[in-house]
C-alpha cells in the first residue's frame, strides 16, 4: 500500500524551535517499509508547509493510509491536517498517534470526524498490524493500543498494547524518507538516536514516562554504535543527540556503548539528557572521552518543597555534584528547570533561578509548567479550577496556561523573562560563549544578543 506520514506544522505565533529530525516518524516509516509498503513523509515543519500547502502536496499522490503524529502543541494542527487529507482522499484511512492523543483519544475522535484510528503509546507494532489489516480489508476491531469508532459510531477503546521489550527487533529509522538537508544548521546536521525507552521515575509533570512506561528497556549498545557509524559514513556527519529520557540510568549499558565508540576510534560528538542522581565521575569521564560534549540535566527546581511536590526524587546537593563532575570532565552543561508548578510562589521561583545561576551552566532551559493531559499535574490543575487556557496552541512551555492562588499567570510570565535576561546578559556568560565557540558557543551568543536587543527596546520605549 501507499503510506503517507506527516509531521504537522507549528501553530502560528507559538514558541517553536528550529525543525528537528522526527525520530518517531522515521521509525514508523522503517517498519512500514519493512512490511513491504511504499512510504513517503511530508514534514511540514522542515519544509515550512502550511495546512493549505500540505493539502496541495498530499493531493499529488494517492495514499491508502495517512498517519500523523501529535504532541499537545501540535494537536490542533494535526486535526487540521487530517481534515484536509480526508477532503482530498476520502477513502484513505487516517491515523493519529503521539503523546497527546494517547491520553486524549476519545476526545479526539469526538472533536475530529476526519480521524479514523487513534494509535496510543508506542506505535510501531500497532501501526504494522493496522496496515496489514487494511491491506487484507479486515476490521480494526480488537487491535491492541487503538481507539476507534464502531459500526454504530460508538467509540471503542481497546486494551493497551504491551510495551515492546526487544527494541533491537526494530529496523533502523528510515532517515532516507526525510528532507535531511532542511535539518542542516550552523554547519551540521544533528541526528537523533535512542538507546532506551521508558524511565524509572514518575515525575508529576511528565507525560513521556506515561507514554513509554515506568520501566527501562535498552537496545544492544553495539547496535547503537553501528547506527552511529552508519550515519557517520553515509551522511558525513559526526554529531548526534540522544532522545532517551534518562540516558545513564543503566550505567553499565552506557559504559559499554562508550567503550565501543572508543574501540572503533569513531570520531563523533554527541549530547544527552539524564538525571543528576544517575551520573558519577568515572561515567562522565568515559562519556566525554567517547565524544559527549554536552549533558542536559533535569534540575527542575531549586526549591526542596517544589521538588518534593513534583516527585522528582532528587536534592540540591545531588544537582551541585552532578554539574561539578560534568564540568570537571570537560563537558558543557545545560540546566533544565520548570517554573510555575502548582505550589510555586515568587520566592520559590527565584530560588530556582538563583540556584541555576549558581551552577554556572553553559545554557538553561527555563520552561513554564504546562499541564499536559495524562499527567497528575493536569488532573490537579483541572480539579482545582486553575486552568485558564484550553487552546492547545498555547501549550508551548513558554506561555502560562493556568494560575494558582500562589502565583498569577502575568507574574509568572514576567519572572520567566527576567530569569532568561539575568542569565544571558551576564558579561561573564558572553565571554564564556566567545571562548567556547562551535555550535553551542554561537547559539549562546545569538541568544544573549536577542535578549540584549529586547532589553534595549524596552528601556528606550
Amino acid at each position: 500500500m501507499k503510506v503517507t506520514l506527516v509531521n504537522p506544522p507549528y501553530p502560528e505565533h507559538a514558541h517553536s524551535h528550529p525543525p528537528f529530525i522526527p525520530l518517531g516518524i522515521a521509525y514508523l516509516g522503517a517498519v512500514a517499509e519493512q512490511a513491504g509498503h511504499e512510504v513517503n513523509v511530508i514534514d511540514c515543519q522542515a519544509e515550512k508547509l502550511t495546512v493549505d500547502a500540505f493539502k496541495s502536496r498530499v493531493s499529488q499522490g494517492q495514499p491508502d493510509v495517512i498517519g500523523v503524529t501529535s504532541t499537545t502543541l501540535l494537536y490542533n494542527q494535526a486535526k487540521a491536517i487530517l481534515t484536509a487529507a480526508k477532503e482530498v482522499h476520502p477513502n484513505a484511512t487516517t491515523m493519529i498517534g503521539g503523546s497527546h492523543v494517547t491520553f486524549w483519544d476519545e476526545n479526539a475522535l469526538n472533536e475530529c470526524p476526519a480521524i479514523d484510528v487513534i494509535v496510543r503509546r508506542e506505535g510501531e507494532t500497532t501501526f504494522t498490524e493496522l496496515l496489514q489489516r487494511k491491506q487484507n480489508n479486515e476490521s480494526f476491531a480488537g487491535v491492541l493500543g487503538t481507539t476507534i469508532r464502531g459500526k454504530d459510531g460508538k467509540i471503542i477503546r481497546h486494551d493497551d498494547r504491551p510495551f515492546l521489550m526487544n527494541l533491537d527487533s526494530l529496523p533502523s529509522p528510515a532517515y532516507h524518507l526525510l528532507p535531511i538537508d532542511a535539518f542542516h544548521r550552523m554547519g551540521k546536521t544533528i541526528f537523533p538516536l535512542v538507546t532506551s525507552r521508558g524511565c524509572v521515575q514518575w515525575c508529576d509533570f511528565c507525560s513521556t514516562v506515561r507514554m513509554f512506561g515506568r520501566g527501562y528497556r535498552v537496545r544492544n549498545p553495539h547496535k547503537v554504535v553501528d547506527e552511529m557509524e552508519m550515519l557517520h559514513n553515509k551522511y558525513g556527519e559526526s554529531q548526534f543527540t540522544f532522545y532517551d529520557d534518562a540516558f545513564t540510568i543503566n550505567r553499565n549499558h552506557t559504559i559499554a556503548m562508550c567503550q565501543d565508540i572508543l574501540d572503533r576510534k569513531l570520531k563523533v560528538e554527541w549530547d544527552c539528557e539524564t538525571r543528576v542522581d544517575a551520573v558519577d565521575k568515572e561515567l562522565l569521564e568515559i562519556m566525554h572521552k567517547a565524544g559527549c560534549i554536552t549533558v542536559w540535566f533535569g534540575v527542575e527546581s531549586g526549591s526542596t518543597k517544589i521538588l518534593e511536590k513534583m516527585h522528582k526524587k532528587i536534592n540540591r546537593e545531588q544537582v551541585k555534584d552532578a554539574f561539578k563532575m560534568a564540568q570537571k570532565a570537560g563537558m558543557m552543561t545545560i540546566a533544565s528547570a520548570v517554573i510555575g508548578f502548582p505550589g510555586e510562589t515568587e520566592e520559590t521561583a527565584w530560588e530556582t533561578i538563583n540556584f541555576i545561576n549558581s551552577l554556572n551552566p553553559d545554557d538553561i532551559g527555563c520552561y513554564i509548567a504546562t499541564p499536559y493531559p495524562g499527567t497528575p499535574m493536569y488532573e490537579e490543575v483541572v480539579k482545582n479550577g486553575w486552568l485558564r487556557v484550553t487552546d492547545f496552541n498555547k501549550y508551548d512551555t513558554a506561555t502560562p496556561t493556568f494560575e494558582t492562588p500562589d502565583l498569577s499567570m502575568e507574574r509568572l510570565r514576567e519572572i520567566k523573562y527576567k530569569a532568561h535576561q539575568k542569565f544571558y546578559l551576564r558579561p561573564s556568560y558572553v565571554f564564556k560563549m566567545m571562548r567556547k565557540g562551535g555550535t553551542y558557543g554561537r547559539s549562546g551568543l545569538k541568544t544573549s544578543a536577542a535578549y540584549a536587543l529586547r532589553a534595549m527596546h524596552i528601556k528606550l520605549s
